[in-house]
């Protein structure tokens, strides 16, 4: 079998790329820049030389289609496009371009080619919006509260529209949050570790957040690609929820990780309305019974193993 990872060198590529190696796949992946890419994720996973990366635009049909043509791919798993909520407030018509004419001209790609390739599609949870008091599972409505959402959302209904339109194989796995020390800087959860880590060596440094009353759903995302490979191989596709199912709130999150190395929290975090978002999602939760019963996908780690895991 032969995969392509669009995006490969991003936290959730990178661990897709080793899950498929172990399975004897050829891989291939994308990068905007093949020849300057750093490929530090990759490479931390030990799996840089093993992987045949290639130059993509995303918001380039020809670009795409040569990506297509050179890799000729079994299945293709699209992980590409801006992935920060908070930045895409700031780049909101990147986000969208990026996210959204990127799954257009890829699955066009596949339509036009004719040859059956199986589609997966990174949607999120921030498509949802702000669940309440109820978790959000298959067919709960969307209601984006940020760019980056709209992008994910546009994206969504595009992979369902092209699989009940022309028959693809092409589904989305909407995700909750998912963490890992591969997890970029600018997120919050690795921001806090590393603050922490920082602080119990001796940095006199204060750690400044925005709400910490948010609620997520925080999962391993090793586990989470392992449910994205299990979705190519129904033989029908179809959009799953791929969580945890347990929900914490950003304080507890913090407080784990300060405990991780024995300090009270309280006494080296504040609080700066400067880190509130133009809207915030205050309660996400989620209901992933359905992918438990149609791919036999679990998350063996909640929000506090996560912390523990990111924090070696």
């Amino acid at each position: 079998m032969r995969a392509l990872i669009c995006g490969i060198n991003g936290q959730d590529g990178s661990f897709l790329a080793k899950l498929l190696l172990e399975k004897c796949y050829e891989v291939w992946g994308t990068s905007r820049d093949a020849q300057t890419s750093l490929l530090n994720n990759l490479q931390a996973l030990d799996v840089a030389e093993r992987v045949n990366v290639i130059s993509m635009a995303p918001n380039d049909f020809r670009s795409v289609l040569t990506a297509v043509d050179q890799s000729d791919p079994d299945e293709i798993y699209y992980l590409s496009g801006q992935s920060s909520v908070g930045l895409s407030f700031e780049q909101p018509a990147e986000t969208l371009e990026s996210i959204v004419t990127g799954v257009l001209n890829m699955l066009e790609v596949i339509r036009l080619r004719k040859k059956s390739v199986r589609f997966y599609n990174a949607g999120s949870s921030e498509c949802f919006g702000d669940t309440g008091d109820t978790p959000a599972d298959e067919n709960a409505s969307f209601k984006p509260l940020s760019p980056y959402a709209v992008a994910k959302a546009s994206a969504h209904w595009l992979v369902a529209n092209y699989r009940q339109s022309y028959g693809l194989h092409a589904s989305t796995g909407i995700l909750f949050n998912h963490e890992s020390p591969l997890r970029p800087r600018r997120f919050v959860t690795q921001k806090i570790i590393q603050a922490a880590k920082r602080i119990a060596a001796g940095s006199d440094e204060r750690l400044v957040l925005g709400r910490l009353d948010i609620k997520r759903d925080w999962g391993w995302a090793p586990e989470y690609v392992d449910a994205m490979w299990r979705m190519l191989q129904l033989e029908t596709p179809e959009d799953l929820v791929i969580a945890t199912g347990h929900t914490y709130s950003l304080e507890e999150f913090v407080a784990a990780a300060f405990a991780m190395y024995g300090l009270e929290w309280r006494n080296y975090v504040d609080i700066s309305e400067a880190f509130f978002r133009p809207s915030d999602i205050l309660v996400s939760m989620a209901d992933p019974s359905h992918a438990a019963r149609v791919i036999s996908w679990h998350a063996t780690n909640k929000m506090p193993n996560v912390v523990k895991l990111m924090s070696k």
